[in-house]
């Protein structure tokens, strides 16, 4: 596969992968189209050697592996990635009427920038769960596609010291508007009439901006997107598990709920990757041999240095767009990266031709964490933190390099062979 190959679907997936559901959706197929065998939780598994699998759980996170012998003695090699990103929640009753205007009351979810909300063309899209037309509790997946609402900002002739000092109150100032109405409108019909169910008993809804991906820069250099945190690193890991050796063990998880500090079933703080290892390797003195000879490479995005705020940035570890994958690493254990697995991963790089970048965050700076410590206390298994450098993390349009996903997945693939 070619760079521009392996961008250009980057962007479909990017595009078709508006909520964690859809994304997860979006790899499963990707997986099955590439010979992976479904499993679900609730059955017996027989697991054939040399084989591929995928499972779900909650629709949005996602274990793919390729199971082969002599597990206790060579371990899993695996990379793990998030499906969902900060984005704008529907509300429960989430109707709201004001002149004549009728707005959806919001949750904000995760750590989100919120300033870019504002004059996008928004859509939404997410799950919908209710009865269908034989009785039968059914949960579909939505997505409007087209804009059907706005968050317009405040004219600056309403406030003089809007370009100086803004502050956003999440209640009252992000509800997006959806149309003019006089009339008492049902959400529930909307959701009918777009779910095709008969009646709707519960929603799980965001909103996302329709603008598409898009590669920028004067020579293309840059890559525009929404999700790029983390769908990028879901991408990457999608494509390396794909061509992976079937005569070694290897394994993709990408979990939902990162973004919220990874506490629930679906999360990397649940029990679905530890669930699944456990079936690989059921007994115990087995399991215990087998997660001491994995490794975990833990990728999520990366802050590259911004031009206009180097000095947010210590001077000697300012990541660059398309200069390569960055190694993660604190003191704190906000990264689980630690000597041993960084050299581990310095290794596959040099191995697969690839740079290689470090960041470590301004001491007197708080740092973000991920999966990687997370995975690396449930499970026990080494871990390193990478990621891809990336402008206006969380921001509802991020910015990374054309070069830096293709690299990674070099890196992946020579990792999974």
């Amino acid at each position: 596969m070619t760079q521009n190959q392996f961008n250009n679907e980057l962007l479909n997936f990017l595009s078709s992968s508006p909520t964690p559901f859809h994304a997860t959706l979006c790899l499963a197929k990707a997986l099955e189209e590439a010979g992976f065998q479904k499993l679900n939780e609730a059955d017996i598994w027989k697991l054939n050697l040399g084989e591929k699998y995928y499972v779900t759980r909650n629709d949005s996170s996602l274990i793919a592996f390729v199971y082969t012998h002599n597990l206790s003695e060579k371990g899993i090699s695996m990379v793990g990635a998030h499906t969902d990103s900060p984005a704008l929640k529907l509300k429960s009753n989430t109707l709201i009427h004001k002149k004549g205007y009728i707005q959806l009351g919001v949750e904000v979810y995760g750590g989100a920038l919120l300033n870019p909300w504002f004059d996008r063309d928004l859509s939404i899209a997410g799950r919908v769960s209710g009865l269908n037309n034989a009785g039968q509790l059914e949960h579909k997946l939505i997505d409007f596609k087209r804009p059907v609402a706005i968050i317009p900002s405040l004219a600056i002739h309403l406030d003089k010291e809007a370009n100086k000092n803004r502050s956003i109150n999440a209640q009252t100032d992000i509800p997006p508007i959806m149309m003019q109405s006089s009339e008492e409108i049902s959400f529930t019909d909307i959701l009918l009439q777009e779910s095709g169910l008969k009646e709707v008993l519960d929603f799980e809804l965001l909103f996302y901006d329709t603008q598409a991906p898009a590669f920028i820069g004067f020579k293309n250099e840059f890559l525009a997107s929404a999700r790029l945190d983390n769908l990028l690193s879901c991408y990457v890991g999608l494509q390396a598990i794909k061509e992976s050796s079937l005569q070694k063990s290897t394994l993709l998880v990408c979990s939902d709920h990162e973004e919220v500090g990874s506490e629930s079933t679906s999360g990397a703080g649940g029990t679905f990757l530890h669930s699944v290892l456990q079936r690989l390797c059921p007994e115990a003195e087995s399991y215990a041999r087998m997660v001491n000879a994995s490794m975990m490479i833990s990728a999520d995005n990366a802050h590259g240095v911004h031009p206009n705020f180097i000095s947010k940035h210590d001077e000697n570890h300012g990541p660059l767009l398309n200069h390569g994958p960055v190694i993660k690493i604190n003191a704190n254990q906000r990264y689980a990266s630690n000597s041993q697995t960084v050299s581990e991963f310095k290794l596959l790089c040099k191995e697969a031709g690839v740079a290689f970048q470090n960041f470590v965050t301004r001491t007197d700076m708080g740092c973000g964490s991920t999966i990687g410590p997370i995975t690396a206390t449930k499970i026990g298994v080494k871990t390193i933190d990478i990621g891809l450098p990336t402008f206006a993390m969380h921001s509802i349009r991020e910015t990374a390099g054309n070069a830096d996903a293709f690299n990674l997945y070099k890196v992946l693939k020579f990792y999974f062979s």
